[in-house]
């Protein structure tokens, strides 16, 4: 049997990594929760996964639990097999949140072979196939004067990559209404006078958060000239990829899809059908390393760059980063825009979070993905009730956030 190594000092064997305990810890960090999971094993060697289904952790906490009741016992070394039981073990297999219990799951098992190693995950995934990870960043200015400026302040701190958001970031608190034919008449105004501002040599994006109809993105997307946007994610839902293809058809803007996607069969259409030209694989919702690594695989071979989903915390980010080092195809990493890296929160909780420096983040060396959690702290913390922003049309009915 072959010894393996936790810090290049204490043996341990393959055969006495069993899985003791699975716990899981909603937690609040600035404004949101977070889903974080703890794997652990009889050799004392742990693990922490963290779950991207915002705003239902207590519906991935019960997945989890479910989900424990079988792996105390497992083999934690066996990180495919056990992917396959979790996703196969039911009748009723798959969706958002079982593979948001998946990913938390998965991403501790890698994070435990790495420390066992006393390698970085991406030692384990081929190694890294670049130096340093480019970022891009999002200003969350509504649609006019101020996003123009802040835009340029952020091409002038050296940011490349910049991305808007649909304008009107919503509300978790009180109903917003949202304006769709106002809004994309001042979307398409206001990105025009960025690109002007910004020129031809800074990559600029919107988010429209699915907030759009087919007609109403294809809309938005005539109202500018061709090439004022290098990219827009997510301008409708992606569960029919039909409307997507209809779509396609009608604007000349590529797209960037796939944060909603819970498994490679969600992905396999857009990439098959050369539906998106961005795959925004979420590793925290889509199965984590075991599942993320072969989606990249299928876009590397339809020509397709990977721009991953990172909205998180630090140990969704410390993932990111180590999936994004090992694939060939990655064309940048997202730098969270939001109040959620709450600086105090984050030294409570976590230990080595990444950090962003000069418009890239350093690949971590460190075991495992590198981060880990003060679970003391965790535990002391009750659980807060969070739930998305609502949006209302002008009519009253309910629209996506």
């Amino acid at each position: 049997m072959i010894d393996l190594v936790q810090d290049s000092s204490v043996p341990v064997t393959a055969g006495e990594l069993k899985i003791s305990d699975v716990k899981v810890y909603p937690v609040r960090v600035g404004h949101r929760n977070l889903c974080l999971v703890k794997v652990e094993t009889d050799a004392g060697i742990h693990g922490w996964g963290e779950s991207g289904v915002s705003s239902r952790e207590l519906a991935v906490a019960g997945a989890i639990e479910h989900f424990r009741e079988f792996l105390v016992g497992r083999d934690a070394v066996r990180i495919g097999a056990i992917w396959q039981e979790l996703y196969r073990g039911q009748y009723f297999e798959g969706g958002r949140i079982l593979t948001g219990a998946m990913s938390a799951i998965d991403i501790a098992l890698w994070d435990i072979a790495g420390k066992t190693l006393g390698v970085p995950i991406h030692r384990l995934l081929g190694g890294k196939q670049r130096d340093r990870i480019e970022c891009f960043i999002t200003t969350t200015k509504p649609f006019d004067e101020s996003l123009i400026e802040d835009a340029r302040a952020l091409a002038d701190q050296g940011w490349r990559v910049i991305r808007a958001t649909a304008g009107d970031p919503g509300s978790s608190t009180e109903v917003h209404e949202l304006d769709v034919r106002r809004s994309i008449a001042d979307g398409a105004a206001v990105m025009q006078e960025v690109r002007k501002e910004l020129g031809d040599s800074i990559t600029l994006g919107i988010d429209y958060h699915h907030r759009l109809s087919v007609a109403e993105a294809a809309s938005f997307c005539q109202k500018m000239p061709s090439g004022t946007l290098d990219f827009i994610e997510e301008p409708i839902r992606q569960q029919m990829p039909g409307a997507y293809e209809t779509l396609r058809e009608m604007v000349d803007v590529p797209f960037a899809i796939g944060e909603e996607c819970a498994s490679k069969w969600d992905f396999m259409p857009y990439i098959e059908r050369g539906i998106t030209s961005f795959a925004r694989i979420d590793i925290c919702n889509v199965g984590g390393f075991s599942e993320a690594m072969k989606i990249a695989a299928a876009a590397e071979a339809h020509y397709i760059d990977v721009m991953p989903h990172d909205p998180l915390g630090p140990i969704c980010s410390a993932a990111t980063i180590q999936f994004a080092a090992a694939i060939p195809n990655l064309s940048w990493c997202e730098v969270s825009p939001y109040e959620l890296r709450d600086e105090v929160g984050c030294a409570r909780l976590f230990t080595n979070p990444p950090v962003e420096r000069e418009c890239f983040y350093e690949i971590g060396e460190a075991p495992g993905h590198g981060v880990d959690v003060n679970e003391e702290a965790a535990a002391s913390q009750t659980f807060e009730y969070w739930e998305a922003p609502r949006m209302k049309k002008p009519d009253g009915s309910f629209t996506n956030w």
